[in-house]
């Protein structure tokens, strides 16, 4: 699915900018406040579904269970969202509330992940 893809890129992207925004700018500030481990989690769990956003695209083209498929991406996006976005925001402003989203982020990703898996079952 096109939409897929492109949501993907755009992670992709976001991903490499914010790692290096990070990893450069940000990173005596994410360091003294005790955040930079929280921000390359952050940026790690963002790399790999913005890839498996990619792969969802690809595989609606070929899989039968096209709706497990596909609600597997809208789960990787909004675990992208809730996951990543929390941690990058907790990082920047140290509002340790927001810490609190993380987890719902995390559950959206093992939906999807449990989306993929079932559609394998039904090859």
């Amino acid at each position: 699915m096109k939409l897929f893809l492109i949501l993907g890129s755009i992670n992709a992207f976001l991903f490499v900018a914010l790692g290096a925004f990070g990893a450069h700018a940000l990173k005596p500030k994410l360091e003294a406040a005790g955040y930079l481990e929280t921000y390359q989690t952050a940026v790690q769990y963002h790399m790999i579904h913005a890839l498996a956003l990619v792969a969802v695209a690809i595989l609606t083209q070929f899989l039968p269970a096209t709706g497990l498929v596909t609600g597997a991406g809208w789960a990787f996006f909004i675990g992208i969202i809730l996951f990543s976005g929390s941690l990058y925001a907790l990082s920047m402003t140290g509002i340790s509330v927001l810490g609190a989203i993380t987890p719902l982020g995390g559950l959206a990703f093992l939906v999807g992940w449990g989306m993929l898996f079932a559609a394998a079952l039904q090859l």
